[in-house]
């Protein structure tokens, strides 16, 4: 059996107030054309199928085109709702979908309900774990110790063991969850962020022992835990700190025994990302980042002192352009002093002077500055003496 292993689309959502509907749509319709060349039997989708649990009406409309194009290829479609979905929104008439090759797990108790699909060997179980809040688990088992995202999905997995010992066959498990031993850097996106605190909401590896692949979704990097247990990572970058991170999907092939070949299929990166840092005028003149031009951009600028209007002037060569950073190569020193005691003794001029030299990293007020500050200070005395 042949499987495409795809999550965290997160339809409708935004990079830095600019729309990703097309640039998804572009990867999505790749997605799709990979299906149909590899003659692909099931795509599985692991959570935050939308980035909001409130999507636009587009979102919706881009979903069922995207659902259209899998099943037109020939795959049958299983996908789970994630953190950031709204599991009745996403699993509204799931039941009529299922009839249609699109089956939608988005309630807890149908973990333990597979959606069985045959090939030549036999059986293969689709056990769909949705995204588990512990505290929803633990209201519908009171019996059972389920303070953490770990608990919760460790007893859930046992319940998918035991089923899978009666049933038989091979077997194939979607989860969305922060696993542990994911590295995921400090300036990991607040997507990936959101369901983690402090440790306490990591699972072990170990958790998912037992089924023949484990399809997991929430980190958007491309991931291996184990040969068996698997990230696939977002089709989009939606962070800078994912610049480098490649963009696609794992293809699967189950054989009579079970797991057989697993294989990265990359997809394309409709916009690329790009970090760029320098001084202004070498990023508005410099050939090397030319390459950028038509990128996501996050520049980061380097001018000892901030240069004045540095977005619009960024834009004009890299549209793109979205964040802008000033970080100056060095840094003035500064008085350890507290702020009374620096301002002890000196006259109004000096410290506006010593504040403009602050907040420009050392560079002091221009000549006409300190005339408009002195008829600005004079303007304010002689109004403070006629009150």
């Amino acid at each position: 059996m042949r499987i495409l292993h795809t999550s965290d689309w997160h339809i409708g959502r935004t990079f830095h107030g600019h729309s990703t509907l097309d640039n998804l749509r572009t990867a999505l319709d790749a997605l799709v054309d990979v299906v149909r060349e590899r003659a692909v039997d099931v795509v599985v989708v692991s959570g935050d199928i939308f980035d909001s649990a409130t999507p636009a009406a587009g979102a919706y409309t881009h979903l069922t085109a995207v659902l259209r194009g899998l099943r037109d290829a020939g795959a049958v479609v299983v996908m789970t709702s994630g953190n950031h979905d709204s599991a009745t929104r996403l699993g509204f008439q799931a039941e009529f979908a299922g009839l249609a090759g699109v089956h939608v797990i988005t309630r807890h108790e149908q973990h333990s309900k597979p959606v069985t699909i045959v090939d030549d060997h036999g059986p293969v179980h689709f056990y769909g774990i949705p995204y588990l809040e512990p505290s929803l688990v633990r209201h519908l088992h009171p019996d059972a110790a389920l303070g953490t995202h770990a608990q919760a999905l460790g007893f859930v997995m046992d319940r998918v063991r035991a089923d899978l010992a009666v049933r038989g066959g091979r077997s194939v498990v979607l989860s969305h969850c922060f696993a542990a031993g994911v590295e995921v850097s400090t300036s990991a996106s607040d997507v990936e962020r959101d369901i983690t605190s402090g440790g306490l909401d990591l699972v072990p590896a170990s958790v998912f022992d037992g089924p023949d692949y484990v399809a997991l979704g929430h980190i958007h990097g491309r991931t291996r835990l184990s040969d068996r247990v698997r990230y696939s990572g977002a089709p989009l970058h939606y962070s800078f700190s994912e610049a480098h991170k490649p963009r696609g999907a794992w293809f699967v092939e189950l054989d009579a025994t079970g797991l057989d070949t697993v294989a990265w299929v990359d997809l394309p990166v409709p916009r690329a990302l790009s970090v760029l840092t320098g001084t202004l005028d070498e990023l508005l003149a410099d050939v090397a980042f030319t390459a950028s031009e038509h990128r996501w951009v996050s520049a980061v600028l380097t001018d000892q002192v901030r240069p004045l209007d540095g977005m619009r002037r960024l834009q004009q060569r890299f549209p793109w352009c979205v964040t802008l950073e000033h970080r100056p190569e060095t840094v003035a020193a500064t008085s350890a002093a507290s702020y009374s005691q620096r301002l002890e003794g000196k006259s109004d001029h000096e410290i506006v002077a010593d504040f403009l030299g602050f907040v420009r990293n050392g560079a002091g007020p221009t000549e006409f500055e300190r005339e408009a500050i002195a008829d600005a200070i004079t303007g304010r005395s002689a109004a403070e003496a006629a009150a």
